[in-house]
Order: structure tokens, then C-alpha cells, then sequence
């Protein structure tokens, strides 16, 4: 039985600047692990993970109501 991707389906926006990778590495890392990479916050978009100094991503984050992730937390869900 495949196991289900922990990103599967979910749309992910990036702002800010990310200690552990970079923006291309994060967003090839949310492809592997069934998730969309996105650089805008919709909506439609699942959860904003917030790095050093985020601009007006975070903002349209907190406006819509969208799930902010800090980079930690986004490690710990990806790593399990």
C-alpha cells in the first residue's frame, strides 16, 4: 500500500528567507512529498511558511486566514 504523501494536494506559498534551504530546494522538496509550490497567497492556498523578514505574502496570509507555518514547523512536518 502506497503510502500517503504528508504535502499531498496542498498548496504551499513561501515569504521570507529560510535558514535550512533554499527557496528552489524547498519547493523541490514540497514536489516529492505531494505538495504544490505556489508564489502567491490565494484562498486556495493551504498554508504560508514564514522565514526571516516575510513580506506582503505573510500580510495576505494573516488577512485570508490562512494556516502560517514557521520554518521549524514546517521541518517537522515534512520529516516524518
Amino acid at each position: 500500500e502506497k503510502e500517503k504523501l504528508p504535502l499531498s494536494g496542498k498548496t504551499i506559498v513561501f515569504t521570507g528567507e529560510l535558514k535550512s534551504f533554499s527557496r528552489h530546494e524547498a519547493e523541490t522538496k514540497i514536489r516529492e512529498l505531494g505538495g504544490i509550490p505556489s508564489s502567491s497567497v490565494t484562498k486556495k492556498t493551504d498554508f504560508v511558511v514564514v522565514g526571516e523578514n516575510p513580506g506582503s505574502k505573510y500580510t495576505k496570509a494573516k488577512e485570508l486566514n490562512i494556516k502560517i507555518l514557521t520554518e521549524e514547523e514546517f521541518l517537522k512536518l515534512i520529516k516524518k
